[in-house]
This record gives C-alpha cells, sequence and structure tokens, in this order.
C-alpha cells in the first residue's frame, strides 16, 4: 500500500529533478527499511504513516528550498535554520531526508536545529491519580477512551502497545479479571475491571461493520486494522491524558514500589528498561535479586 501511494505521489510531483529526488531517497533508506521489519513482522499503520509524512515533508523542503533560489547542494545554515522557523510544527518529518542527503553528499554537512520539547513539569503522581479518578468518574467520555487511558495511567502501557491488544488478552474466570501484558497475566482492580468488562461486552455493537471479524481490543476503521495509534493519542489528549507523560509517571511510580524485574516480568517491558527507571528513581530495590526466592 506504501508503495502504491508513493508512486502516486512522485508522479503528482511537477519538478522532475524532484520527483528523482524523492525516489531515490524512498528507495535507498526508506524502502529499505520498510522491507527489514516487514520480513520480521507485519509493519503497523503508524510505521507507513511516518514514511508517508517523511516524503511530503521532503517535497515541501525541496519546493520551499526553490522558491528561495537556492539548490540542494547549495543550501546554507541560514536556509536550514530558516526552515525550521517557519515550519515548526512539521519539522521533525523532515529531517530523515536532510540526514539522508548529508550523508549521501547531496547537500552540506550542516547542523539540524533542535529544540527541546521535554515538558519542564513532568506529570507526578498526585496529578497521575487525580487524572485516573477523573477518567474512572467521566461517564460522558467514551469507554473505549476510558479504557485507553486506564492503561497508560495504570499500567504504564504505550499507546503502540495498547491498539495491538487483542480481546484474547482479556482473562476472566468468572470472579477475578487480569490482563495478558506479561506472563503472568496481571491482575485488574475495581473499578478498572468493571470497565473493561463493561467495554468487552459492548465491544461487538460499537466495531465497524467492516472489522466485525477482527480479535483487536480497540478495533479501527479499516478491514482487520486496530485502531490508529495517531487517533487514539489524539483522543487521550483531548481528555485530559498525555499519554507519555502519563506512562512514564506511572512506570516511575511502580518501580518504586516493587522491584523493577518484577514490574517488567508483570507488564511486557525489558528489564533493562525497568532498571534503568528504577535507579533513576531512586528505587529502593538495587539489590534485588531477580528468581524465584524461597523463605
Amino acid at each position: 500500500m506504501f508503495e502504491r501511494w508513493l508512486a502516486q505521489r512522485i508522479a503528482a510531483t511537477a519538478d522532475t529533478e524532484h520527483a528523482r529526488m524523492l525516489q531515490h531517497f524512498a528507495t535507498w533508506h526508506q524502502l529499505r527499511k520498510l522491507r527489514a521489519k516487514a520480513a520480521k513482522s507485519p509493519l503497523g499503520t503508524s510505521t507507513t504513516q511516518e514514511s508517508r509524512q517523511q516524503i511530503t515533508q521532503a517535497g515541501a523542503f525541496l519546493v520551499w528550498l526553490a522558491a528561495r533560489h537556492v539548490a540542494l547542494d547549495a543550501c546554507t545554515q541560514t536556509d536550514l535554520d530558516a526552515w525550521h522557523a517557519e515550519k515548526y510544527a512539521t519539522r521533525r518529518p523532515a529531517q530523515a531526508f536532510l540526514r539522508w542527503c548529508m550523508e549521501t553528499r547531496r547537500m552540506p554537512r550542516l547542523t539540524i536545529p533542535n529544540r527541546p520539547t521535554t515538558n519542564p513539569h513532568p506529570m507526578g503522581q498526585h496529578q497521575r491519580i487525580t487524572a485516573l479518578q477523573r477518567v474512572l468518574a467521566g461517564d460522558s467520555t467514551s469507554p473505549r477512551v476510558r479504557l485507553a487511558a486506564c492503561l497508560v495511567l495504570l499500567f504504564a502501557q504505550p499507546v503502540s502497545r495498547i491498539v495491538r491488544m487483542v480481546t484474547d488478552d482479556v482473562v476472566h474466570d468468572g470472579r477475578h479479571v487480569a490482563l495478558r501484558l506479561g506472563d503472568p497475566p496481571t491482575p485488574v482492580p475495581e473499578p478498572v475491571a468493571a470497565l473493561l468488562l463493561d467495554y468487552l461486552q459492548a465491544l461487538p455493537a460499537n466495531t465497524p461493520a467492516i472489522n466485525q471479524d477482527s480479535p483487536w481490543l480497540f478495533p479501527g476503521r479499516r478491514p482487520s486494522q486496530p485502531m490508529n495509534p495517531g487517533t487514539l493519542r489524539d483522543a487521550l489528549r483531548k481528555l485530559g491524558v498525555p499519554a507519555e507523560k502519563g506512562r512514564t509517571s506511572a512506570i516511575r511510580q511502580l518501580v518504586l514500589q516493587a522491584p523493577a524485574p518484577v514490574i517488567a516480568q508483570a507488564l511486557g517491558y525489558h528489564d533493562k528498561s525497568t532498571t534503568r527507571i528504577a535507579t533513576d528513581a531512586g528505587a529502593p530495590w538495587k539489590n534485588y535479586a531477580p528468581g524465584a526466592h524461597s523463605s
């Protein structure tokens, strides 16, 4: 599908030199990476969407540069700084193209402006709990978005993984509810468990007809495809739940409450990741030895 889109995009490019440049970038950079990933596992929507944005913004950069009567191989630091200043909102997708041009000597080696995007006031524990309480009490919000918010704020799950969850990841034995996030399944506390079961029961009626037979817990509007991560991330933002900051706050708090290897196993994280987070958070479990422990 990406290759079909690419062919149409290249064909619609008026400037033949720009079209040739975009074709080379797609062939020698993007398609090589996409095919390598596809050989290991199916490509997600976000991966191909990122590649499309890179092509679109690469074309926009070439048009912008031509409007300044500057050739790509004559681009200066002043030009690059001006592009990032004018196109700040869409600057990131173009950076892959700029780096490729520099590495292949199609443009001079310049410094790509980098403006820090880290929020100096990350979500704290009190803010996370308050947000979780608001989500659970907000009956007017879509159950799908409320459930996703709980998975972020309570279980520190990234949106990219949430949309790949399937209904079989929900384990219900009649008394207890758990999620297959790691091994063994992680218990789901009330009232999140009730929200999850209600959502699961209503899921068939709320699933688009074109995707009725899909196994996804968060089905999308395309056949056999889950919900687009960007769509879910935007919905969470509207709900007042910043996905990345909420997840980071949750995982930092969890590694303060239990050893990092235990959290990693329960939530599907790599133990090196949780250990690093635990060290940064000042967790008291540094000397904990993973594995079975007998009294």
